[in-house]
């Protein structure tokens, strides 16, 4: 039995922006994921100072002040919080 391997590229997040209804995360090969922010219910309720308090971490985000982790792998599979 073979496994196939896909290589899905670098997915390390190197920025995020809000704009009026979405999140914007930048990766490290340059791609950009634009998600709705009416999927992730805390960040949408949250204040410009609470969503601005974040960690990129390896392999997603996380907003310490909101208690939310958002994965990128999730993201690109368009799971919602």
């Amino acid at each position: 039995m073979s496994t196939l391997e896909i290589n899905v590229g670098d997915l390390r997040p190197v920025s995020v922006v809000f704009t009026a209804d979405e999140l914007v995360v930048t990766l490290a090969d340059g791609r950009r994921i634009a998600t709705p922010l009416a999927w992730y219910p805390r960040l949408l309720a949250a204040s410009t100072a609470e969503r601005g308090n974040y960690e990129l971490m390896p392999m997603g985000i996380h907003w310490p002040d909101l208690d939310e982790d958002l994965g990128i792998a999730g993201m690109l599979r368009g799971r919602r919080a």
